[in-house]
């Protein structure tokens, strides 16, 4: 706990050679010279004590009243400089420096005991509706019109969803969407460039998409064959990555085409990024030029106007 200084005599840093009272508040007027006589602290006199009705204040009654009051004023002060010393502990406290300005330089701030004097940047941040954040991989994402970023989901993955569900036709007491996209960071394996490990990774992704989900049920009655019909190095928020794209046929289903995008995390120690992407063929599923979309539409965090860059090289699919 914090306590004031106390009123007293202290050096005047103003006028050197000599000392200014402090009266606990502010500096007076009052000066002298250091070491002078010990003097009793500068107390106006209340009015109604020297003139009083009935009396000019310089007679015997007048006088005795105004010194009466100045030996209680000079008791009080002498009692608040005590009482502040034994509040605190020191018998030396130490004294304010005198300024030219009216009042000493204040060092604290208003806010309460225990609370935070909120600034500029630690003000909360209002999360984009329109986008993913990624705050681990340093990457925003788009959202698609119709698309959804929900509360929960499994296996605690960043996830993106069509907000339009149905029956799964392997499962159908499941729940299938026309399209996910997720972000993960690698592990568990010793590839480390963005081709080796998006050539690695889409086998993983093809079958969480479409041929067991993580219960291990066979939403899709499973997948029958797949072929490659993209891969290639693509710039994704300002590194260079790399993507390989399949298209899946399932034993039930119209199938789909997923793609393992790998990248350099923007942020940080620029370690790998992995999409994936997944989206049903057929009529009822989003059109594959999404997936461009999507990896051009990622951006670092903060910043609203990086794309694919230069040396893009997704390529247009249509199958």
């Amino acid at each position: 706990m914090t306590y004031p200084t106390p009123p007293g005599w202290y050096p005047d840093t103003s006028a050197p050679g000599t000392e200014r009272w402090w009266d606990g508040t502010a500096w007076t007027a009052h000066t002298r010279a250091p070491g002078a006589a010990p003097v009793p602290a500068p107390a106006p006199v209340p009015q109604y004590a020297v003139n009083r009705p009935g009396g000019t204040g310089n007679g015997p009654g007048g006088s005795a009243r105004a010194v009466a009051l100045v030996v209680a004023a000079a008791v009080v002060v002498g009692a608040v400089v005590t009482g502040a010393v034994l509040l605190t502990g020191n018998d030396d406290p130490a004294p304010p420096r005198a300024h030219t300005s009216p009042s000493p330089s204040r060092t604290g701030t208003d806010a309460a005991p225990g609370s935070d004097d909120p600034s500029p940047d630690s003000t909360p941040v209002q999360q984009d509706p329109n986008v993913l954040v990624d705050q681990l991989n340093g990457i925003t994402l788009p959202i698609p019109d119709g698309w959804e970023r929900p509360e929960r989901t499994s296996g605690q993955l960043l996830t993106l969803r069509t907000k339009e569900s149905y029956d799964c036709p392997g499962a159908s007491s499941s729940f299938c969407y026309h399209g996910t996209v997720t972000t993960r960071t690698p592990g568990g394996t010793d590839a480390t460039t963005p081709e080796a490990l998006a050539k690695e990774d889409i086998t993983d992704a093809a079958d969480r998409a479409y041929e067991e989900d993580l219960v291990g049920r066979r939403i899709h009655g499973g997948i029958t064959a797949h072929r490659q019909v993209a891969a290639g190095e693509v710039t994704v928020a300002g590194r260079t990555g790399y993507y390989v794209r399949w298209k899946v046929t399932t034993a039930k289903g119209p199938g789909g085409y997923v793609q393992s995008l790998v990248f350099p995390s923007p942020a940080g120690s620029e370690s790998p990024v992995i999409v994936r992407c997944a989206l049903d063929a057929g009529p009822d599923g989003p059109p594959l030029a999404l997936m461009d979309t999507l990896t051009k539409g990622i951006r670092p965090i903060g910043d609203d106007a990086t794309d694919g860059g230069v040396g893009n090289s997704v390529e247009h699919t249509t199958d």
